[in-house]
């Protein structure tokens, strides 16, 4: 095995691992390896016939591959994790884990365009492939477009003003780099919490550029139907717009309106939840100032 850890520190490690109960001759999903924090852990759990088989659209997390042959890592987005499956003759699973966001050494790649710290292009995706990036979407996109995405992805109350002063600023010139966007924005948000404020926007823009919530729609739609009976589902989420999803399709089984009801009036679901939320203890927090927002959910299939 290669020393993958350090590309990424996973969150609530030992808690969403745990959640899976694993079998050690299962056959498992990690839909978001990074940096193969969340698929070691499994992999030490799983005997020579148990199988894990991960995903990661960012070709320098492919690279970063644990050598290990019962991994199969899947150049991909999770959005379509029954289809790469059934490439491998893969039906049906024991157990799926995703750490929703970002990783950490995205963020720490100046010229990936995911950090505030950085003066780079405009660019947030993290398939390099992708056609759409935050260029387009900073540039391209109109006032009321941009006020929604700041306001649904980003929890950002002045997402008006804030998108109508982007539009005015690249009517003059194009908005290029993640400096000339903060130069904007910074005018909006007050000094003393400027830097939560920008990570917000930053977050906003990043969920857009890489359809991360209809993804994860699409991910705990098709978990529904691969997993077997008794399977487990551990998310981990770090936004509220993505807890909310991830609660409610637990719950009812769908996104919006009523759970469908059997005859007797009992509420048809394919999940029940497994225990509490669970969020990060302060020592980890204290460790890894990524987990702060952390929220993890774990559910058995019916």
């Amino acid at each position: 095995m290669n020393n993958a850890i350090p590309y990424h520190t996973p969150v609530l490690l030992k808690e969403s691992v745990s959640g899976l109960n694993i079998k050690p001759d299962g056959v498992y999903v990690d839909v978001t390896y990074g940096g193969g924090g969340h698929a070691a852990e499994i992999l030490k759990c799983l005997n020579k016939n148990g199988r894990l088989y991960a995903f990661d659209q960012d070709e320098e997390a492919i690279s970063n591959k644990i050598d290990d042959d019962r991994l199969e890592l899947i150049e991909g987005n999770f959005a379509n994790i029954k289809q790469h499956l059934r490439s491998y003759a893969i039906v049906k699973v024991d157990g799926i884990l995703a750490d929703l966001g970002i990783s950490s050494h995205q963020i720490n790649k100046p010229e990936r365009g995911f950090s505030i710290r950085y003066d780079e292009k405009l660019d947030m995706r993290m398939d390099k492939n992708a056609e759409l990036s935050a260029h387009d979407v900073v540039n391209g996109y109109e006032e009321r477009e941009l006020r929604i995405i700041f306001s649904q992805y980003g929890d950002l109350r002045n997402a008006g003003t804030l998108a109508k002063s982007i539009v005015k600023a690249r009517s003059e010139k194009k908005i290029e780099t993640t400096g000339e966007l903060i130069e904007i924005a910074s005018r909006h948000f007050p000094k003393l919490r400027q830097n939560k404020f920008l990570a917000k926007l930053f977050q906003a823009i990043r969920i857009e550029v890489n359809e991360e919530i209809d993804a994860l729609k699409k991910l705990l739609e098709q978990s529904a139907a691969l997993l077997k009976t008794g399977g487990r589902l551990s998310v981990i989420s770090y936004h509220s717009l993505e807890d909310r999803l991830v609660k409610r399709y637990i719950r009812e089984g769908m996104f919006e309106g009523q759970a469908e009801k059997d005859l007797y009036g009992n509420v048809k679901v394919p999940f029940r939840k497994v225990g509490k939320l669970i969020v990060p203890n302060n020592d980890e927090i204290e460790k890894n100032s990524r987990a702060r927002s952390a929220k993890l959910r774990i559910a058995e299939k019916i």
